[in-house]
């Protein structure tokens, strides 16, 4: 009975652990579900009927009955616990559709691909995933109690990266007004007059059909003349490039190369670089363009 349930509790197995329970529970306790104290990590069904949620035990994916495992036969998608925990949380509308999927493709998918053996092993890759796994105690036969403390101290990781990426989220989505702003201008350029997180709000504002192809704003103490990407899959790349006897150079040759005496430093990659005032890098961008047309 619901009544008889250790409300905000949660049960997940003992034993060795994944990435995929650790960021259930993660998920379950930033977003004021659980307590932390309440983690049972245990097979016994009797204790894990006792449990609010239980997370990758069980053999049953019951969201109304808050039951997320995927291990049984009958369960055919393609959800470890995490994915089914964020999908919980979307569908009770903890999170609207835009935190959802910014959750889902940052972390989430990648944590269900790699639980089911569905992500790329790629050399010199270390994932979130890999990550998390490696709390896990070096040796196999670790006692209980060790387990135990090496699974919390993963879910404080989990914890604190979940908690940082939703404030880093959060703060882009509040400056998105301004960035929305600075697109209704149509000019060839994004003006900014503090250093703000534009990319993501830029294209789902539509900024693959936007005139813009610099944008000006603050680096610390200066300020910088960054190319924009040609869409939001080739992040690498800029639709013009700074000039190409640029490249590479700083402080008095690239005052000497651009005649502008406010130039500090522009990337080899010519993608991005720094000037003195927000003037320097008015003029830097006039001359780019003009170069670029000519």
């Amino acid at each position: 009975m619901t009544s008889t349930k250790n409300m905000r509790s949660c049960g997940t197995h003992d034993g060795a652990f994944h990435a995929d329970e650790v960021t259930a529970c993660a998920l379950l306790f930033i977003f004021n579900l659980i307590d932390k104290d309440k983690i049972i990590r245990t097979r016994d069904p009797e204790k894990l009927k006792l449990c609010e949620f239980v997370c990758d035990v069980g053999g049953v994916y019951d969201p109304e009955s808050k039951l997320f495992d995927h291990h049984q036969v009958e369960y055919k998608g393609s959800f470890s616990s995490a994915g089914m925990i964020l999908l919980y949380l979307k569908n009770h509308e903890l999170m609207n559709e835009e935190e959802y999927y910014f959750f889902n493709n940052s972390l989430v998918s990648g944590v269900d691909d790699h639980d089911n053996g569905l992500d790329p092993q790629i050399p010199g890759v270390s994932t979130y995933s890999h990550i998390v796994s490696n709390f896990t105690p070096i040796k196999h036969n670790a006692e209980p109690e060790e387990q135990e403390d090496a699974f919390f101290e993963a879910l404080s990781f989990a914890i604190g990266h979940l908690n940082r990426m939703r404030e880093r989220y959060r703060y882009t989505q509040s400056c998105k007004e301004i960035v929305a702003s600075a697109m209704e201008l149509k000019k060839e350029y994004l003006l900014f007059d503090k250093a703000i997180p534009w990319m993501d709000s830029f294209f789902s504002l539509g900024g693959l059909n936007h005139p813009a192809l610099f944008v000006i704003m603050p680096a610390g103490k200066h300020w910088k003349l960054r190319g924009i990407p040609p869409s939001s899959d080739d992040k690498m790349e800029v639709r013009m490039p700074l000039p190409f006897d640029w490249a590479g150079h700083l402080d008095l040759d690239l005052k000497e190369l651009t005649g502008i005496k406010g130039a500090i430093f522009c990337h080899k990659g010519r993608f991005i670089s720094v000037w003195e005032t927000k003037e320097d890098a008015l003029t830097a961008l006039e001359y780019t363009i003009q170069h670029a047309k000519e």
